[in-house]
């Protein structure tokens, strides 16, 4: 069995190690992101940004201090976070009056100010984003995907009524999908969570979830209806055209550096880290083989297309240091670069390099006329590709032939039997907690979300037997 299928954690540690994306601090579940590993969030930023401003956001920024006194004012938000929350109680020596929490998400205080920058209609809506870091004291750590500090954006807007807000809630959530399948290649299942899942203090929580190559689900990003729940704790009221009072409804919504570990736990295969063309810090890296320092006509064709695809926006290397062919080319493919050229003496009389994708096993001969074309073609097949990979994976992976708990431990042991995954099942669901509940406790799959569009309406519930509300997708999760 492979090093992936039989210890995947370990797999994916020693990925993201070899890959140089990251270093552990002395602080437990704080990571130092390492450029390459920077570059990667900075890659999903441009996008996710890009889109935001499009859609009429605009970015701010706020406190990381939180008073506790803030978090007091929403039951549920302080029910949800208050295991998780490091609190500073000493400041210059001096006891603080009243603790300050490090922020774990940013709905308190931004209610607190929106309650003062929000008077009338003509203020709506308030369309605002923060990029920032967050912390959240987690038992059990993994880099990337969940730490104590970590890196996200996250959205939060007031609207004059429901239907504006719900508006803005699916369309912030079509926005993830768009940017995680299309950048990241990861295809992922939209839909709405459960209650018990929901965001602690929310009315409706809707979640992009994606699929590992390990079968756990990791969820992608999250947009959440608040309805006046946060306007009534912090007062954000609005003068409306009728001459009243009114609270407004918000919204907020979020994805974070999760998405890193998500992408290289979706691509990433035995060799290590497979990054998709558009992500990867570097997408070519040229390297001169053979007694190349013997013929300077090597090194120059090099610098010729490494001049052209500059040109192109291409990021490329060219890799000319004293190490070996074979060890830059494992450096390289640790690096997860997508796309290898390798230029030779004998090529050079060949009128030819040759090229390899990272995920292909073969290399490919290529006219030096048409490397650059070629390398740009392949760059853009390479991102269809590894998502269409994902897809198939995915699918193999996503059951839809259990209807019963039984079933469902029958499904697992069986995978386990035959060493393969559990995968996720599409289950029927009545809607009682207590059902939800005894299916995480027997199995410990926990409901990912509830479809959009699941592939099949299941009719009985998994559990309990009785008629299904819901058919919801069930698996082992991050």
């Amino acid at each position: 069995m492979s090093v992936q299928q039989n210890d995947f954690s370990k797999w994916y540690i020693d990925t993201i190690q070899k890959a140089d994306l990251m270093d552990y601090t002395p602080v437990r579940g704080c990571i130092a992101f390492k450029p390459d590993g920077y570059e990667l969030w900075e890659r999903i930023q441009a996008e996710m940004d890009r889109r935001f401003k499009e859609t009429g956001h605009r970015n701010a920024y706020f406190p990381m201090l939180i008073p506790e006194s803030f978090f007091q004012k929403e039951k549920d938000h302080i029910e949800g976070f208050s295991p998780e929350l490091p609190w500073v109680t000493e400041a210059a020596g001096e006891q603080l009056e009243e603790r300050l929490a490090l922020r774990p998400t940013s709905e308190t205080m931004i209610g607190h100010l929106y309650s003062d920058w929000i008077k009338s209609y003509r203020d709506l809506p308030v369309l605002i984003n923060q990029w920032a870091n967050v912390f959240r004291w987690e038992k059990k750590t993994l880099p990337f995907i969940r730490t104590s500090e970590f890196l996200w954006q996250e959205g939060h807007t007031a609207h004059v009524d429901e239907e504006d807000a719900r508006k803005e809630t699916m369309q912030m959530l079509q926005v993830y999908k768009e940017v995680v399948e299309d950048l990241l290649a990861i295809p992922v299942y939209d839909g709405q969570k459960t209650p018990s899942e929901r965001f602690a203090g929310a009315v409706d929580t809707f979640s992009i979830e994606a699929m590992m190559k390990d079968g756990k689900a990791v969820q992608a990003g999250t947009s959440h209806y608040l309805g006046t729940k946060f306007a009534e704790a912090f007062d954000i009221k609005y003068l409306n055209k009728e001459n009243k009072h009114v609270h407004v409804h918000t919204t907020s919504w979020g994805t974070s550096t999760r998405l890193i570990g998500a992408m290289i736990m979706v691509h990433g295969d035995e060799q290590g880290l497979v990054l998709p063309p558009k992500m990867a810090p570097t997408q070519v890296v040229l390297i001169p083989v053979g007694p190349w320092k013997k013929k300077p006509e090597i090194v120059e064709n090099l610098d010729k297309i490494f001049a052209e695809l500059k040109a192109k926006g291409i990021r490329v290397k060219l890799d000319d240091s004293d190490q070996s062919p074979g060890y830059k080319f494992n450096e390289w493919e640790l690096k997860g670069v997508p796309v290898r050229v390798e230029l030779g003496p004998r090529d050079l009389e060949n009128g030819q390099a040759l090229m390899k994708a990272r995920d292909a096993e073969e290399k490919t001969a290529v006219a030096l006329d048409d490397l650059v074309a070629s390398i740009e073609n392949e760059l853009t097949v390479m991102q269809t590709r590894l998502y269409d990979k994902a897809v198939v994976f995915r699918e193999e992976n996503s059951h839809t032939h259990v209807d019963t708990l039984d079933e469902l431990k029958a499904h697992i042991e069986t995978s386990q039997t035959e060493g393969k995954i559990p995968g996720w099942i599409l289950g029927g669901w009545c809607g009682e907690d207590a059902c939800e509940e005894n299916v995480k406790e027997e199995t410990k799959f926990t409901t990912r979300n509830i479809p959009f569009n699941p592939p099949t309406e299941k009719k009985t519930c998994i559990n309990c037997g009785n008629e299904a509300k819901h058919s919801v997708w069930f698996g082992r999760a991050y």
